[in-house]
């Protein structure tokens, strides 16, 4: 099951700020104030490549688009959209991502069936988010929608 997860998703995460690890007390990569780092690591590695700062729907695009198309995922399908902060990113922005995110899989012809919002994942302090897809299928679906109790996910318990 684990695997087959594996192979439904993608994700891309983007950072406005670096992590500050308590072990070293020093940035994992550096970032002028108008640079953006794309595809981020969850543990505050440095990513693919910089951007100019941008405004929000502009990045979700930079972020979504390549998690798509590796995907494969296409119109008529159904999804799990996950728009993660990175801990130091306010809830009110990442629905601002996931707004964007769900115009353009829309737009793709992809329904989203379920989908999570918030600080779930996170670098410690770092500023950004990330975008994951989970093609879902009826099976999917059901064991996403089982009964949750932990203190980050609560629902049907």
């Amino acid at each position: 099951l684990g695997r087959r997860v594996n192979a439904q998703g993608r994700s891309m995460g983007m950072a406005l700020t670096p992590c500050i690890t308590p072990a070293s007390g020093e940035p994992s990569f550096e970032l002028a104030e108008d640079e953006i780092e794309i595809g981020i690591g969850i543990h505050g590695e440095p990513g693919r490549h910089r951007v100019g700062l941008e405004p929000a729907d502009a990045l979700t695009e930079h972020l979504l688009t390549p998690v798509v198309e590796d995907l494969g995922i296409g119109s008529g399908e159904k999804a799990l959209l996950f728009v993660n902060g990175m801990g130091g990113t306010p809830l009110s922005e990442l629905y601002i991502v996931y707004r964007r995110a769900a115009q353009l899989l829309a737009d793709r012809g992809i329904t989203i069936e379920r989908s999570l919002v918030g600080n779930y994942i996170t670098s410690l302090e770092m500023q950004g988010c990330s975008v994951t897809v989970l093609r879902l299928d009826d099976e999917l679906t059901e064991l996403w929608d089982a009964p949750v109790h932990t203190p980050a996910l609560r629902w049907g318990a």
